[in-house]
């Protein structure tokens, strides 16, 4: 399985486009995090796909990350202009930290974006909270991160990728400020429909943001749909539903689908690697005596939006109607914890503990529990091993932009088998034919689906993977990065450079 898109070509089509023009990324989330440990500093690169998906364009550009820096040491490792060269074995671009106080974090982090935005863009039935206070601090943090991209651009040209729900105002203030900046924006999370943005009191704003942009990208075609419909209901702009472009007070925003993936080669290569096989065995002895022909797993961070509820209930839902499984079956949950510092996080956490102590309680033994759920954090090879002994991997999200645990299954099961549980609510539902679909709200169906995952015969198991895992190795992270790249060069969005006086570093936090 050679992919067409590898992480060469990537950065060749990135150095040939771009030329010497400077590339910034702009993301919340930053590739590398200091942290103080046993009395000295280690550095760490979280386990996150926007990284992977990233560190390529900066990589072959040389350029700049902008993104808040979290880590605890983050300040003892930058230089005077809060940069810091990463990867730290092999420099090969400039780490550029943004320092937020504990009510910035709060206000645009906590509350804004993920009590806000987030329910809102997953329809997850979890009541935004919709603050102006909050808004307030959006406002200004997105108005810091556009200063710190002035700043790196110094006045000149520069392509500026911006990245999802956090920074949604950052490209019409930059826009504003300096009319030479090439900017484009990824939305990783859906984009709700218009009758669900309504809702959101500060529409009209957040839209007016966004279309700062030269391009936005979505996962997948309804979201880019959506999208349109809002600016064409909402904003006084012209929408091209052919060219997928809208216009407004003489700027064009284009707009499109790039399904979001993952280095498959990279993924296949560390699956089959001694690491995991050592971690398959330390899974075994943890999980004593079991058929591992009836393993099923779910790993993600705890969230809401991830149907987990409805998952370990389906369970119970099996066990009463196949019998046979019961003493035998067993599902493992794995959950990161997330976002610890809201309250609809919390209670979720003791949700889903009740849950899983009551059906343990009624279906399980000395020697034999149906449920485990492992609130802990497990390093990659770790979750591959987990991957590679389950039958199944069931992913039941109640409404994801892509999902990327779904593709990383794929990829893990080097073996060629196993079988993918896929909500179609999820946006790899889109790609991943080989997939067992299911409602993730529907236990019937759930259990249905695990039932038939247990007792799928090997040739087919073995023809659904291979179908899947041709699809995630041609339609990779590289092929992802390679058509938004692609697209920014046939548009001939790159904006020439103007003579005229640099353009301040400050901006007016408004939109």
């Amino acid at each position: 399985m050679r992919p067409s898109w590898t992480r060469g070509r990537l950065q060749g089509l990135i150095r040939q486009g771009l030329g010497d023009r400077p590339l910034i990324v702009v993301s919340n989330r930053e590739p590398w995090i200091h942290t103080s440990w046993d009395g000295s500093i280690r550095v760490e690169r979280p386990a996150s796909g926007l990284v992977t998906a990233l560190e390529p364009f900066a990589e072959a550009s040389g350029g700049t990350w902008i993104a808040h820096g979290s880590g605890d040491a983050d300040r003892c490792c930058v230089d005077a202009h809060d940069r810091v060269a990463v990867p730290p074995d092999h420099p090969r671009y400039q780490l550029r930290r943004l320092w937020l106080s504990q009510a910035e974090q709060d206000g645009y982090y906590n509350n804004l974006a993920n009590r806000g935005l987030w329910p809102l863009c997953h329809v997850a039935f979890v009541p935004p909270l919709f603050e102006a206070a909050h808004w307030h601090t959006y406002r200004q943090v997105n108005a810091r991160f556009a200063e710190a991209v002035l700043e790196e651009a110094a006045g000149g040209p520069a392509l500026v990728f911006l990245q999802d729900y956090h920074l949604a105002l950052a490209a019409q203030m930059l826009r504003r400020a300096n009319p030479q900046l090439t900017l484009v924006q990824f939305w990783h999370v859906p984009w709700p429909n218009l009758e669900l943005l309504r809702t959101f009191p500060y529409a009209e704003e957040l839209m007016e943001g966004l279309l700062g942009n030269d391009l936005i990208g979505f996962q997948i075609p309804a979201h880019v749909r959506n999208f349109l419909e809002a600016a064409d209901r909402l904003v006084e702009a012209r929408v091209d539903p052919d060219a997928d472009q809208v216009l407004r007070g003489g700027h064009g925003t284009h707009v499109a689908a790039y399904p979001i993936s993952i280095d498959f080669q990279q993924w296949n290569h560390d699956a089959a690697a001694v690491p995991v096989l050592e971690a398959m065995q330390r899974w075994r002895q943890r999980l004593g005596p079991h058929d591992p022909d009836l393993l099923g797993v779910g790993m993600e961070r705890l969230d809401y939006t991830k149907g987990l509820p409805q998952r370990l209930r389906a369970v119970e839902r099996l066990l009463i109607q196949e019998p046979t499984l019961r003493g035998r079956f067993r599902f493992v949950q794995v959950l990161a914890n997330s976002r610890s510092q809201i309250s609809e996080y919390h209670a979720l956490h003791t949700e889903l503990e009740a849950i899983t102590a009551g059906i343990n309680a009624r279906w399980g033994s000395d020697d034999w529990q149906p449920l485990q759920l492992r609130m802990e954090r497990c390093d990659i090879p770790d979750l591959m091993a987990l991957q590679r002994l389950a039958r199944f991997c069931l992913v039941s999200s109640l409404h994801d932009g892509m999902n990327l645990v779904a593709k990383e299954f794929v990829a893990s099961r080097s073996d060629g088998d196993g079988v993918l549980i896929l909500s179609r609510f999820a946006g790899s539902a889109l790609e991943l034919n080989g997939a067992l679909p299911v409602h993730p709200y529907c236990l019937d169906q759930l259990s249905a689906a695990m039932a038939l995952a247990l007792r799928m015969p090997e040739q087919e198991r073995r023809q659904r993977m291979e179908q899947m895992r041709r699809q995630v190795a041609e339609h990779n992270v590289y092929r992802w990065g390679g058509e938004i790249v692609s697209d920014i060069l046939r548009l001939q969005l790159l904006h020439p450079p103007v003579r005229h006086p640099a353009p301040s570093s400050r901006v007016v936090a408004h939109v």
